[in-house]
């Protein structure tokens, strides 16, 4: 954060990835004459105005298009008014070339940024492969046909984890494309990496490549799965979560695999026991049940990813456009990602979010006083727990608990 200029506007600070100068030159390099005809809106300005949006999570391309309007944006893009024609026709034929590597460019700075953290010191590197599809209507995306009455592109994400999530690699394909049809080109080649994924992606000549070329995974065993013991079993603690480490062979007759994996059933006292599958045979039983839950974080990825960012709204109806709307948009995360580290902001991605439109076009120097401003002594604190203990008497005790629902009674209050 040395080499920040405090005294341009957030906006300009902020976006830097946005005007690198060996970026767009690869990119010239890789896509001749990419502006060439277009001479209203370039596509610099193009993927300003559409990771603008999508931090101010405008739904609307005439939204877009009138917020050119603001003498702050106008200046600070270079554009001084843009119709909402201009804008889809753009998005609709721009290359995905383009927008993927702009997605990259600005997922290796935050690599740069973030260095290894306590988890992959821990655990190596860890990666996490799911999908997540999004509906879309059929009328208007007659390319993405789901169901007889449904349309939908599903989202193939894979996602590096250590301490916070970050999209590695994404691959956007009609939503009837089975997950496990992707797998191959998600998963990780690297000896020193892990990656996790779930029971969609089980396939035993995969498997059985990837114990060949020393590929590790951890995934989940399905519940009608053939397995044959081969009589190796790892000693457990009475008192432990973990309740079986064995080694097995999976698959019977043509679908039987060649090599052995490791087999841990886990007990965590919250759900039922559930059953892990690796060829991971180096970390603890202990280990590898902690390294699956890590899973989970690819979950709340698409959570927040679909609550505060328009994936679910696209400004274009041609595949093209999705492509290039989704793929900007993980490059505004990646952009907030590598906010977060340079600032070092410790609250959660949507309270920087809305601070940094708040401040958008003042400072980089107040915007940075004002994230970091701490909490002035005397301010009230709620307390949750007080609330909660007082709520769930009166609901057990089985009194009457009408009033608790009238708009009057603010429990900040007590």
């Amino acid at each position: 954060m040395q080499d920040k200029d405090t005294t341009q506007s957030t906006f300009t600070q902020v976006f830097q990835p946005f005007f690198s100068k060996d970026l767009w030159k690869k990119i010239d390099q890789e896509v001749p004459n990419l502006d060439q005809r277009n001479y209203k809106l370039k596509t610099n300005q193009l993927t300003l105005l559409i990771s603008h949006a999508q931090l101010q999570e405008y739904k609307a391309l005439r939204k877009i298009s009138s917020n050119v309007q603001s003498n702050d944006f106008s200046e600070a893009i270079g554009l001084e008014s843009i119709s909402h024609s201009q804008i889809s026709r753009r998005l609709r034929t721009l290359p995905i070339k383009v927008s993927e590597m702009l997605f990259k460019g600005v997922l290796n700075k935050v690599a740069q940024k973030k260095g290894d953290g306590k988890i992959q010191q821990r655990l190596g590197k860890l990666y996490m492969i799911d999908a997540s599809v999004i509906s879309l209507c059929l009328s208007r995306f007659p390319w993405a046909v789901f169901r007889k009455i449904k349309a939908g592109v599903k989202m193939h994400l894979r996602l590096s984890f250590d301490e916070m999530a970050i999209p590695d690699e994404v691959i956007i394909t009609p939503a009837k494309t089975a997950d496990r049809k992707k797998l191959d080109e998600l998963i990780v080649v690297d000896k020193d990496a892990l990656t996790i994924f779930d029971r969609g992606y089980i396939d035993y000549l995969l498997f059985d490549e990837y114990c060949e070329k020393e590929i590790r995974f951890v995934t989940r065993l399905k519940n009608n799965a053939v397995i044959e013991f081969t009589g190796v079993e790892r000693p457990v603690e009475e008192e432990g979560s973990i309740e079986e480490d064995v080694d097995i062979i999976l698959g019977t007759g043509t679908r039987k695999m060649k090599h052995t994996l490791r087999e841990v059933t886990i007990d965590d006292n919250v759900n039922e026991p559930f059953t892990i599958l690796t060829n991971d045979f180096d970390l603890s039983a202990e280990e590898l049940g902690e390294v699956y839950r890590y899973r989970w974080q690819i979950e709340l990825f698409f959570k927040w990813l679909k609550q505060h960012a328009q994936i679910k709204h696209f400004y274009g109806t041609s595949e093209a456009a999705v492509i290039n709307q989704i793929r900007l948009d993980l490059m505004t995360y990646c952009t907030l990602i590598l906010l977060k580290l340079e600032v070092e902001h410790q609250r959660d991605l949507l309270t920087l979010q809305r601070m940094l439109i708040a401040c958008l076009y003042e400072s980089y120097d107040e915007f940075l006083g004002k994230l970091r401003r701490r909490r002035r002594k005397g301010s009230k604190r709620i307390k949750h727990d007080t609330i909660y203990q007082m709520t769930d008497h009166y609901i057990m005790a089985e009194e009457d608990t009408e009033w608790l629902n009238d708009l009057i009674y603010d429990p900040v209050i007590l």
